[in-house]
């Protein structure tokens, strides 16, 4: 079940003039592999076997069915850990061999694919003369022309998600999907293009995760190039690469025998994980531990050629106002004890991956998890733990205790987010803002960091600048523990942008949420107040992994009081709003065939026309409201009644007839 790669023989020689002990032996590709290490020979000789209990204590601090483990230098392998079951049902072993979804890390593949087309066009491309034109002018057909129109949105906005542009996995949420629903490439992925018309903030500004930014790279990529994504994918990447099994597999529902993917944990129980969506572009690559062993080798190998496209395309990228950008080009740039690194993860239900490399130190760790532990945090550990053998890693400080200042809900009005902050621990506070929590060292009571977030108190409230997002939360405290207004969030919602439906039900303190569009209509969602109109909607699964989380739900209301609109977002897609449809009944009034009266009831309005209306509206008398139109009592002897539910607000979309005007007739 177990299986461990040491390299050769290893043997000692002094192969400079610092006397610096060397461990030679002889790699996979049988060629000398030289490792200088810092330190005495009796140091020396125990760094395989370092390294060898590093990937060994993996699996028991990430539980779960299976994984597999590499650790490279120079572009060679040092070391591979496998463990554990690809199918536990059938007790099918995990090998280095074994196929699993990389999702995510397809991204920067995709980028590779893009800068190698700008480079060496197809023929088809240099027919057509300005390679740049061609993608540029493929971007705006493709697009809606809202998004493109004085918004100065460029494809290489897309390439570092910071085009504006909402996940449309996310975004799923408000069409009906269900966690394990179906989610076609071609039908629906076209339909929520089709239903993105607006951006979330302005292109080049701000960072933002976006995976319709690269299903659009992809379908541009494809119609640019005149070849499929699979196609350049192999001949450009994977034959050069030598990934000699990696392939473009867009099915979920059909991935590649034998390795399953597995929700749970171990207190709860492990489950295969039902995935039966359709990607390609944004994810999409299934590969091999050996896939990806061969892809690291290639990596940092082009890595020393300063004009290759990987080189290219993993130098830091700016925002509009010129501040270094975290994220470019599908590869996200993390410092890790003072190394610069590049690296990429990937998430599926049931699966975990992450890839990180320190160009500096030639050194890269691939994780590959059929359960969803964190792979980043222990491709991560293993980087620490290998860069720890050599003493050149900066010295971390010790930890403050925090100001109680920092603890608390807070809303960040210009994202409209909520953002929650508690204690972590000695010397630590934890943020939970962009779906899941992030941990903030503190280097002094009012002062906190992390990779991605630095924050201070000010005044009583923390100032968070999210590094990542080239953002600056400037958040009001909620006042929390109150109960909310008696049901005045219930009802139905319209956001007619994305063609999206929400229904808020229950009562008191325990409401639900679900949508519709059409995706169907989606499972309820449990939601928990905050304060001050503002609710919270959880969302733990979704199409894909890991889900937004919680979304924030901010209603609005108009100057008599009531509710009129809500605001739902998350980090990935905010501010998207939907438009309350007031509970309205129409009562029409028949004598025998001709109806000669409606009337609609609003607050304390009622709006009254003489029309022609349609017969086929007349129902049976014991399916209808009755009301009493000013003070007049309506006699139901000799009229008939028929109620109209969820007119439309507006009153302008209302489903009867076209010459139907409405005037308010004011209840005395």
């Amino acid at each position: 079940m177990v299986s461990w790669a040491l390299l050769g023989t290893i043997e000692f020689a002094v192969h400079n003039t610092r006397n610096e002990p060397h461990l030679h032996f002889k790699t996979v590709s049988n060629q000398p592999l030289h490792v200088v290490l810092k330190g005495t020979k009796e140091d020396s000789i125990l760094v395989y076997k370092t390294i060898h209990d590093i990937l060994e204590n993996i699996p028991s601090r990430y539980r779960g069915p299976g994984g597999a483990l590499a650790v490279l230098s120079n572009g060679e392998l040092l070391g591979e850990h496998v463990w554990g079951y690809a199918d536990m049902q059938n007790l099918v072993p995990m090998t280095t061999s074994t196929l699993m979804p990389i999702c995510s890390i397809t991204k920067q593949m995709v980028c590779m694919i893009l800068k190698d087309l700008e480079r060496n066009p197809t023929p088809e491309m240099v027919k057509r003369g300005n390679v740049s034109r061609q993608f540029s002018d493929a971007l705006h057909q493709m697009l809606h022309p809202d998004l493109t129109t004085n918004t100065a949105l460029e494809l290489e906005h897309l390439c570092h998600n910071q085009s504006g542009i909402r996940d449309y996995w996310a975004m799923s949420m408000f069409w009906g999907a269900h966690p394990d629903g179906v989610f076609r490439l071609e039908e629906d992925a076209k339909k929520a293009l089709e239903r993105t018309k607006s951006l979330h903030f302005e292109p080049g500004t701000q960072y933002s995760y976006c995976n319709l930014n690269f299903y659009i790279l992809a379908r541009l990529i494809e119609n640019v190039s005149g070849q499929t994504l699979s196609a350049l994918l192999t001949e450009r990447l994977f034959l050069p690469a030598q990934m000699k099994t990696a392939r473009l597999c867009a099915d979920n529902a059909n991935l590649p025998p034998p390795c399953v993917g597995y929700e749970g944990t171990e207190s709860s129980g492990f489950i295969p994980a039902i995935n039966r969506m359709q990607w390609s572009g944004d994810a999409g690559v299934v590969a091999s531990l050996k896939d990806m062993i061969a892809y690291e080798h290639y990596l940092l190998t082009c890595w020393d050629e300063e004009k290759s496209v990987y080189r290219a395309i993993a130098q830091q990228q700016s925002f509009k106002d010129g501040t270094v950008a975290q994220y470019g080009y599908g590869l996200k740039h993390v410092t890790i004890r003072g190394m610069a690194t590049i690296g990429h993860g990937g998430a599926l239900r049931g699966f975990r991956l992450h890839r990180i490399q320190a160009p500096s130190e030639k050194v890269a760790v691939v994780v590959m998890l059929n359960h969803q532990a964190d792979a980043e945090e222990a491709a991560q550990d293993i980087m620490k733990s290998v860069l720890d053998i050599f003493p050149s890693h900066v010295p971390q400080s010790d930890p403050v205790n925090p100001s109680p200042d920092w603890f608390g809900t807070f809303y960040d009005p210009d994202a409209q987010l909520v953002v929650e902050i508690r204690h972590g621990g000695q010397g630590h506070v934890i943020v939970s803002y962009a779906g899941s929590d992030e941990t903030l060292i503190c280097v002094g009571e009012n002062e906190a960091g992390s990779n991605n977030t630095v924050g201070i108190i000010d005044g009583g409230i923390p100032k968070l600048r999210r590094l990542v997002d080239n953002r600056v939360l400037d958040v009001k405290r909620v006042a929390t523990g109150y109960p909310p207004h008696k049901d005045d969030y219930l009802g139905e919602y319209y956001c007619a942008e994305i063609d999206s439906t929400f229904r808020c039900s229950g009562a008191g303190g325990m409401l639900y949420g679900h949508f519709e569009g059409y995706l169907g209509q989606g499972p309820p969602h449990l939601m928990r107040y905050i304060g001050e109109d503002i609710w919270m909607l959880s969302c733990p699964r979704g199409l894909d992994a890991p889900a937004p989380g919680n979304w924030t739900v901010v209603f609005q209301r108009a100057d008599h009081g009531d509710i009129t609109s809500v605001t739902i977002g998350c980090w990935l897609a905010r501010k998207v709003v939907f438009v309350k449809r007031h509970s309205l009944l129409a009562f029409v009034t028949v004598k025998s065939t001709v109806v000669d009266y409606l009337a609609i009831r609003n607050h304390n309005a009622i709006y009254a026309c003489v029309s022609d209306v349609s017969e086929t509206l007349i129902k049976p008398k014991a399916q209808v409201t009755r009301f009493s139109r000013g003070n007049t009592s309506v006699d139901d002897d000799d009229i008939g009644w028929v109620a109209l539910h969820s007119i439309h607000h507006t009153y302008g979309n209302h489903g009867l007839a076209s010459n139907v005007e409405f005037i308010p007739y004011i209840e005395h």
